[in-house]
């Protein structure tokens, strides 16, 4: 899938090839998407939503306990039965009727081989149609569950891209992605590092209050060099 030209963010892929490397040199390969099949994947996507990953864990880990990490067991179970188990993740009573609208759609589509044999374009614009999977969950499905080039856009890409002024901070989901898309080559294993080490970059250093005297990019990022002078 192409990414569409979109006014308002168009990096150069150089710019982002060199932030990708220098978190590389700090923080080494990263394993990601904790998950043991890809529908897990499906199921972490939802729950992940406003959550920490931490609770995404217990939640998950009581769906296993519970023998409920299949489609079918999802599809046959009760509501209150999948609200409860997944409770953990906040939110229990939303994240059950949006697991049962996502599975109802992957039921229809043949389960994850018919979904994984359809194009790119075909996946997306199906998951997005689904209730309660925006852009970032339906991204997370198709890059990390099926192995789709498609690069994920969250609140911690937005905060990086703001410090590093390469973003105003204003600009849509779909403009973010593609900017992503066409300044770097089509490469799962590049999205999915470059998106897990700006994670762990955020968690470490570059939070809503940046630690920038203990971050070793600081220099070469125009908000930790103004931060630095200050301090």
């Amino acid at each position: 899938m192409s990414a569409p030209v979109t006014a308002g963010f168009n990096p150069a892929s150089d710019t982002l090839h060199a932030l990708y490397q220098g978190m590389q040199s700090l923080y080494g390969v990263q394993p990601w998407w904790p998950a043991e099949s890809p529908f897990e994947v499906v199921v972490g996507a939802v729950l992940t939503q406003n959550a920490a990953w931490v609770n995404v864990e217990k939640a998950i880990a009581q769906l296993r306990s519970a023998g409920m990490l299949s489609l079918d067991t999802l599809l046959a179970a009760e509501h209150e039965t999948l609200a409860d188990l997944i409770r953990p993740s906040g939110y229990f009573n939303i994240k059950a009727r949006r697991l049962r609208n996502l599975c109802e759609f992957l039921h229809g589509q043949g389960g994850m081989p018919g979904l994984a044999g359809q194009s790119l374009d075909e996946q997306r614009e199906g998951l997005l149609g689904v209730n309660g999977v925006g852009p970032e969950t339906a991204d997370d499905i198709l890059l990390y569950a099926l192995d789709r080039p498609v690069f994920v856009i969250d609140t911690y890409t937005r905060r990086l891209l703001q410090r590093y002024e390469l973003a105003r901070g204003d600009e849509s989901y779909e403009a973010l992605r593609a900017g992503f898309e066409r300044a770097l080559e089509p490469d799962v294993y590049l999205y999915q590092q470059f998106h897990a080490l700006i994670v762990i970059h955020a968690k470490e250093v570059c939070r809503k209050s940046p630690i920038c005297h203990r971050c070793a990019m600081a220099v070469s990022c125009p908000t930790g060099r103004i931060l630095l002078e200050v301090g």
